[in-house]
C-alpha cells in the first residue's frame, strides 16, 4: 500500500506538481508518438521491390534502361522518411550500402544483355547536350547502346531477340528534364517490336505540385514532346501510363507496360535524393529551382554552371553590377560554361524557401536589367513550349498576368492527369 505523506518543503510540493504536469503530457503525446510511427514507414522504390518484379524477368533476355541513379538502397537502413507531420522525406545516404540495379540482377543469375543509356550516360558524367556514345561496361562487360545522340530511339536490331526491357532513371518531375522523352521513345520501340516494358517507379522531387504553360504541339522537341505542363506532379510510372493511355506513341500504338509502384508515397511528399539525378542538379536546392531557372538556358544568363551552385545563381556580364558575382570556368558536367571566364552578376539563390510553384521574378528581374541587345536564343521557345513567354515579357505583362494565361490550360491537363495516378 502507498501512502502519501504531506510535503514539509514547498520546494518538494513544486517538483511534484511539475512531474505530474510532465507525465499528462506525456500521456497527451503518446497517440500522437504511435500516429507518427504510421506516417513514418519506409517509402520504397520500385527497384526495391524486388519481389514483385523479379518473377516477371526469370528465364527472359532483359534489356535495362538505367544511369548512375538506378540503384536499390539497401534495406538494412532508413531509405526515406517521412518527418512528423513535415511530409517531408529524405534518404539515408549510405552509398556503399547501394547496389546498381544491373549489378542486382545478374547477381540473381538473371539474363541482363544490354543496357540502354539515356542523356548524361550511363554513369551520369557526360555533358547536359553533349552526345552519349556506345560502349562497354568496364565492371560487367555488357554493351551499352548510346539513346542520346543520332540514336534516341532502340532500333529494332538493337531490340531484337529481347523479351522484355526494365527502365529505371531518377526523374526530377519537369517537362524539360528527358528522361522521358527517352521513356516516349523506349515505350514506342517496344510496342513496335512487341516487347513488354516493366517501369520500377520512382519517387519525384517537384511532384508537389503543377504549373507552367501546357506544351503547344508545333514547339515539340527532344526538351518537350507532349502536352504536359513545365511541372506535371507525377512519378515516372505515371507518366509512362500517361504517354502510353493518351496514345501519344506513334500511330497511337500501344505498349504493354507495368509500373511497379513506390511503397509509402504521397505526392505530397518532399524528396531529398542522394545521388544527383544529372551532373549540374547536384542539391535539393538545386532541384527545387530547376523549373523555374531552367528558362535562362535560353538566354544569354548563366544558371551557374561553371561553378558549385548550378541551378542555384543566375547571372551574366549584362545584368546590373551588385553585391553578388560569379565566374563560370570548365568542371565535371560544363565543358564549354556559358560566359567562361567572364564575371556574371546576378543572384544567390541558394538560402530562399522551398518553392511551390514556378517563380518568374527571377526571369522577369533579368529581362528588365538585361543591357545586351540580344536576350533569348532560339532555345527558349522549345523550353517554354510556347512562344507567348516571350511575347509576354517583352510586353512587359507581370508575373500574375502570365500565370493567368495558363491556367484554363492548367484545368484541362489536371483532368487527363487524374487518370493515370497511382498515387495519392
Amino acid at each position: 500500500m502507498i501512502v502519501f505523506k504531506p510535503f514539509k518543503s514547498t520546494y518538494l510540493l513544486l517538483f511534484f506538481i511539475f512531474n505530474i504536469q510532465l507525465i499528462s503530457v506525456a500521456q497527451n503525446i503518446k497517440p500522437i508518438f504511435k500516429n507518427n510511427l504510421k506516417q513514418n514507414a519506409k517509402l520504397k522504390t520500385g527497384a526495391q521491390r524486388t519481389a514483385l518484379y523479379v518473377p516477371f524477368l526469370k528465364n527472359k533476355k532483359i534489356a535495362v534502361v538505367s544511369n548512375h541513379t538506378s540503384v536499390i538502397y539497401s534495406t538494412k537502413d532508413s531509405i526515406f522518411e517521412v518527418f512528423p507531420g513535415e511530409n517531408e522525406v529524405y534518404f539515408d545516404d549510405i552509398r556503399h550500402h547501394n547496389t546498381h540495379l544491373v549489378d542486382s540482377l545478374l547477381s540473381l543469375d538473371l539474363s541482363i544483355k544490354k543496357v540502354f543509356a539515356p542523356e548524361h550516360g550511363f554513369r551520369g558524367k557526360i555533358d547536359a547536350g553533349e552526345v552519349v556514345k556506345d560502349g562497354f561496361d568496364a565492371k560487367t562487360g555488357l554493351p551499352i547502346i548510346s539513346l542520346y545522340g543520332k540514336n534516341k530511339k532502340p532500333s529494332a536490331k538493337q531490340l531484337d531477340q529481347i523479351d522484355i526491357v526494365v527502365f529505371d532513371i531518377q526523374d526530377v518531375g519537369t517537362r524539360f528534364y528527358t528522361y522521358i522523352s527517352t521513356l516516349h521513345y523506349v515505350l514506342e520501340a517496344c510496342a513496335e517490336a512487341g516487347i513488354p516494358v516493366l517501369i520500377l517507379d520512382r519517387p519525384n522531387p517537384n511532384g508537389h505540385y503543377i504549373d507552367g504553360p501546357v506544351l503547344e504541339l508545333e514547339y515539340k522537341s527532344f526538351v518537350g514532346m507532349h502536352q504536359v505542363p513545365i511541372v506535371y506532379g507525377m512519378t515516372i510510372g505515371e507518366y509512362g501510363k500517361m504517354i502510353n493511355g493518351e496514345g501519344w506513341l506513334k500511330n497511337e500504338i500501344q505498349c504493354d507496360l507495368k509500373v511497379i509502384p513506390l511503397a509509402n508515397y504521397l505526392h505530397s511528399f518532399s524528396v531529398s535524393l542522394p545521388i544527383k539525378p544529372s551532373p549540374n542538379l547536384p542539391n535539393d536546392t538545386s532541384i527545387n529551382l530547376y523549373p523555374s531557372l531552367c528558362f535562362f538556358e535560353g538566354t544569354n544568363v548563366s544558371v551557374g554552371r561553371g561553378t558549385e551552385m548550378q541551378f542555384q545563381v543566375y547571372g551574366s556580364p549584362f545584368l546590373k553590377p551588385g553585391d553578388f558575382m560569379f565566374t563560370p570556368t570548365p568542371n565535371e558536367g560544363a565543358k564549354y560554361p556559358k560566359h567562361n571566364a567572364k564575371i556574371c552578376f546576378g543572384e544567390d539563390l541558394r538560402t530562399k524557401e522551398m518553392l511551390h510553384r514556378l517563380d518568374l521574378s527571377y526571369l522577369i528581374s533579368a529581362y528588365k536589367q538585361n543591357t545586351s541587345k540580344e536576350f533569348f536564343n532560339d532555345f527558349f521557345t522549345k523550353l517554354a513550349g510556347t512562344k507567348k513567354i516571350q511575347q509576354q515579357l517583352e510586353l512587359g505583362l507581370s508575373e500574375n498576368e502570365i500565370r493567368k494565361s495558363w491556367e484554363e490550360d492548367l484545368k484541362a491537363f489536371k483532368i487527363i492527369r487524374e487518370k493515370y495516378l497511382l498515387y495519392d
